[in-house]
């Protein structure tokens, strides 16, 4: 029932909109190009049947009602927003995989007892305002009108601005919490890494979300002078700096195989000319895990690496956290109606955890949640080059087409 041909065009509509001349696509949120993509998805919400509103934050949520109109909802999201320059596929896979599955339902007039939305979630990518997941969790109740002042673009345009410039009003934010009980969520998403790919499976079922410590770490030496400042009488940042670089990668891979990874994507060193010792880096550190014991054990032992590190190097260095979140485990109960839908479906599946951060991670204390994953092309994302195969996509729909119709029954109880 799920239509290859409908899903290409409608894959082909959003590639359209802002897309570069280089290849790529650049939607930021809540700029111009995001909100020419809704109008697309409000139109292709409205043509599934759906009755279309807006939250407090710019949430937009397309309602199918049952049979039982007042029981807890079904629901079903992603992203439309997207990085600069990156692909067509990342959070968009989820919202038209889920407009497509209740499009089938429209098509056929088959009647469901429980209501189903499809939400798509703002702001999920933080390229624009630095923080991500901000439309979840404005929907979880975990944002402040505080918080939408204090997040600013790079021009300076804060969030609450940004809000406001889209005829909503920023002081409503409360308003944008989801208030009805929910059965369950769904997410369909590309993995953005390469196991599916690898193993050959087409299908992964996600198990936990993995959750990042963000360290900015500030180095402070000496600058001098290259040729006139003796070896032993330096106190070079960068070397320093290295040495922390090279801490994070064999901390993380001395506890890798429980899914701790370690990564130092910034470095700035200054003054930055070939013949000054470098007296100040900055570096920014992404520590992450499913386990938070096994992350906790990385960031304390490179805390303590790097205040060994003060000493014998005679630097100074400041640790500031930029965020500490908590992993997510995802409802076993979940995993096992996804788990007996792909054992009626010819796909083959694994279950598998998420080293990226998904707005499904903020539903999970709310109602069972669960992701189902289709491969990437080489597991390659936030990328022009991102790719799923037609395909990938089709069987990822007709996995959530499914699980919905299942848990979507008045006589369907959750399994251990």
């Amino acid at each position: 029932m799920v239509s290859y041909k409908r899903l290409e065009q409608n894959f082909q509509r959003l590639a359209m909109i802002g897309n570069q001349e280089g290849g790529g696509i650049t939607r930021l949120a809540f700029s111009d190009k995001d909100w020419e993509a809704r109008e697309v998805i409000i139109e292709l919400m409205k043509q599934a049947g759906l009755t279309v509103r807006v939250d407090g934050f710019g949430n937009l949520i397309g309602r199918k009602n049952g049979v039982c109109p007042n029981q807890p909802v079904v629901m079903l999201g992603s992203h439309i927003d997207s990085v600069p320059n990156g692909g067509n596929y990342d959070g968009v896979v989820g919202v038209l995989g889920a407009i497509e599955a209740l499009q089938c339902l429209e098509d056929t007039k088959e009647i469901h007892d429980h209501p189903i939305e499809v939400v798509v979630f703002m702001a999920e990518e933080s390229s624009r305002f630095g923080v991500a997941t901000l439309g979840s969790k404005a929907f979880c109740g975990k944002l402040s009108f505080e918080k939408l002042e204090q997040y600013k673009d790079k021009d300076g345009i804060s969030l609450s601005q940004a809000i406001r410039q889209r005829g909503l009003v920023p002081e409503n934010i409360n308003k944008a919490q989801y208030e009805d009980p929910i059965k369950a969520f769904l997410e369909l998403h590309i993995e953005q890494g390469k196991v599916l790919e690898t193993t050959r499976k087409q299908i992964g079922i996600v198990t936990g979300i993995a959750a990042p410590t963000r360290l900015k770490v500030i180095i402070t030496g000496q600058a001098d002078h290259s040729g006139a400042t003796p070896m032993h009488m330096r106190q070079d940042a960068l070397t320093a700096a290295a040495e922390v670089i090279l801490q994070v990668e064999q901390l993380a891979r001395s506890v890798g195989h429980q899914g701790v990874v370690g990564t130092t994507g910034v470095i700035k060193a200054d003054p930055g000319a070939i013949n000054v010792i470098p007296g100040r880096v900055e570096l920014g550190i992404d520590i992450r895990s499913i386990s938070i014991d096994s992350k906790q054990w990385v960031v304390s032992e490179l805390l303590a690496a790097m205040d060994r590190m003060k000493k014998q190097r005679n630097v100074g260095i400041e640790i500031i956290t930029i965020t500490d979140e908590v992993p997510v485990q995802l409802s076993k109960e979940m995993t096992v109606v996804l788990q007996e839908v792909c054992s009626k479906l010819p796909y083959q599946s694994m279950l598998m955890p998420s080293g990226a951060g998904h707005d499904a991670m903020h539903l999970a204390s709310f109602a069972p949640t669960g992701i189902v994953f289709i491969p990437c092309k080489e597991g390659i994302s936030h990328n022009p080059a991102e790719f799923a195969s037609i395909d990938d996509v089709v069987a990822g729909t007709e996995i959530l087409l499914s699980a919905v119709r299942e848990i979507a029954r008045k006589e369907f109880s959750w399994k251990k």
